[in-house]
């Protein structure tokens, strides 16, 4: 995503996030989520919702990042070769694609 230098931030990297967004936005009107309840309880328009699956599985790539990211410290700190470091800093590039994704 590219900023630009004037304006505001964009809220979204892309329309399809966007379009996401108002889709969960829509599921929620009129409906209420299992186990919040209460007098008051307002569920706020930028909340995300996930099921226990997709909560595991982003918990599982944040997980693989974190390793992918110590690799590649410990390759550093032990003067690995260039071609280790280029291979590590891949696998570290891929890692965090896979986890930016919610869905």
């Amino acid at each position: 995503m590219v900023d630009s230098e004037t304006g505001r931030r964009r809220k979204y990297c892309k329309r399809s996030c966007r379009q996401r967004a108002y889709e969960q936005r829509a599921q929620l009107t009129g409906s209420s989520i299992p186990g919040a309840s209460g007098p008051g309880l307002t569920i706020p328009p930028d909340a995300v919702i996930l099921s226990a699956s997709d909560v595991a599985d982003f918990g599982d790539r944040m997980f693989a990042l974190r390793c992918a990211a110590e690799d590649l410290a410990t390759a550093v700190d032990e003067d690995a070769d260039t071609a280790t470091l280029a291979g590590l800093a891949s696998e570290l590039l891929a890692r965090a694609r896979e986890a930016e994704r919610l869905r």
